[in-house]
């Protein structure tokens, strides 16, 4: 697949999920893990590249002295501007653009973040290397984003990609790992947490293809008892839950 045809893929997904993914719990949660991770500060400028409906910029630009977000997606970005306006916060700005090509100066933000994309992206050494690229001499670069060991990562990517077929995969711990040595980046840090879903809430929020839905019952049926996934699928009552593994990876440049 070529990088026009992933990207439509991308914005006819989130075009629809705009609403929905701002509603769905766990999506709100954990951020005061994030700003902990980057070090925020009042002084800071901060580019949220992929940031669709402005969830994690919104909380960061309650301290930092501006935030700029940057989606694909314009359906995702009015909800982000949606959001900064109930919230009063003036010191914003949010971009249309693809993030393999961002358009900003080098070395223009002391804080640049993204958060649940790099599994959606076809290339993720080059947005990396222009999250890089655009962040300030000894500024930071803040990624967090769904991690599996190399024995759960495939069949996690087979399930994703029929929910949502605009996910490419998700890396293992050692891809992420070489990813950032490549970058050089210093003081690196790394923390974790869970994002708990229920199944049927989930497939509220997304837009798989017709009969997929019974597949993904079914995957995660499956999954109860021989939880190849990774995500800890388990009954609350008559409930499916299960629990999107995170990790944050945090560097200065």
């Amino acid at each position: 697949m070529n990088t026009e045809e992933h990207n439509a893929k991308i914005v006819e997904q989130f075009s629809k999920q705009a609403i929905p993914f701002t509603k769905l719990s766990g999506h709100l949660d954990s951020i005061e893990i994030l700003k902990e991770m980057a070090e925020l500060t009042p002084e800071d400028n901060v580019l949220d590249i992929a940031c669709g409906p402005g969830l994690v910029l919104c909380e960061f630009a309650k301290t930092a002295i501006h935030g700029t977000g940057i989606d694909i997606t314009q359906v995702m970005l009015e909800q982000a501007q949606e959001r900064q306006k109930n919230l009063g916060l003036t010191n914003m700005k949010w971009d249309l653009g693809n993030v393999t090509e961002l358009p900003y100066s080098s070395n223009s933000f002391s804080l640049v973040i993204t958060r649940y994309s790099f599994h959606h992206f076809l290339e993720p050494k080059k947005v990396l290397s222009e999250m890089y690229r655009v962040c300030k001499p000894n500024g930071r670069i803040l990624i967090a984003d769904v991690v599996l060991s190399k024995e759960k990562v495939n069949a996690f990517n087979e399930m994703e990609v029929i929910r949502d077929n605009s996910h490419t995969k998700a890396l293992t711990f050692e891809e992420f790992e070489e990813l950032l040595s490549f970058f050089e980046l210093t003081n690196l840090k790394r923390a974790s947490y869970k994002v708990e879903m229920e199944l049927e809430r989930q497939l509220s929020a997304s837009f798989p293809k017709e009969g997929d839905d019974e597949k993904l019952r079914q995957i995660f049926k499956n999954d109860l008892t021989e939880n190849n996934l990774g995500v800890e699928s388990h009954l609350i009552g008559n409930e499916i839950h299960f629990s999107y593994p995170i990790s944050v990876y945090v560097g200065r440049k």
